[in-house]
């Protein structure tokens, strides 16, 4: 039953660090499949009573995962994360976001075996290709703007999605 016929709006909550970042071709695979989309700017002090809607979707940044130190709002922010996954809400990580999540979940964030910097294209995994992020052509084969040194171990219980040849 679905209510008499209300459907209850989907909602993805981004989480933005800078913002010459956004969401790009992930917003449009949003919209294609029923979210609404609300954009959360990651230092304005609200991440503590933040809702993480249907998706959080945490994004990048020129940020170390692990300097709360200079950057207190990492602090809330891995809260958010954490109070998202207790939910049962679904959490995307990209660049910075990934490692947040992956610090949230007991893994190790760390420099990588090199920078990776510049436009490359994205490969979808098995899971990858499963996810909305398959959906509507997806990101398989799209040129995104790289720009990281760091990078995680796979929490236990996490789906790689997507990786590039330095971070598979």
């Amino acid at each position: 039953n679905d209510g008499g016929g209300m459907h209850k709006e989907l909602k993805a909550v981004f989480i933005r660090h800078v913002a010459f970042e956004g969401p790009g071709i992930l917003s449009r695979i949003l919209d294609s499949t029923g979210f609404s989309q609300t954009m959360v700017d990651a230092c304005d002090g609200g991440l503590s009573r933040q809702d993480p809607g249907d998706l959080l979707v945490v994004l990048g940044g020129p940020i170390g995962a692990y300097d709360e130190r200079d950057y207190p709002f990492l602090v809330d922010e891995m809260k958010l994360i954490e109070r998202s996954l207790k939910k049962g809400v679904p959490v995307i990580g990209i660049c910075l976001g990934s490692q947040l999540a992956a610090r949230v979940l007991g893994a190790r964030v760390y420099p990588g075996k090199a920078k990776e910097i510049g436009w490359n294209e994205v490969s979808l995994t098995q899971e990858g290709r499963l996810s909305p992020l398959g959906c509507d052509g997806g990101v398989a084969g799209v040129k995104v703007l790289h720009w990281h040194g760091d990078t995680f171990d796979l929490p236990a219980n996490a789906e790689r999605l997507a990786e590039t040849p330095v971070t598979s």
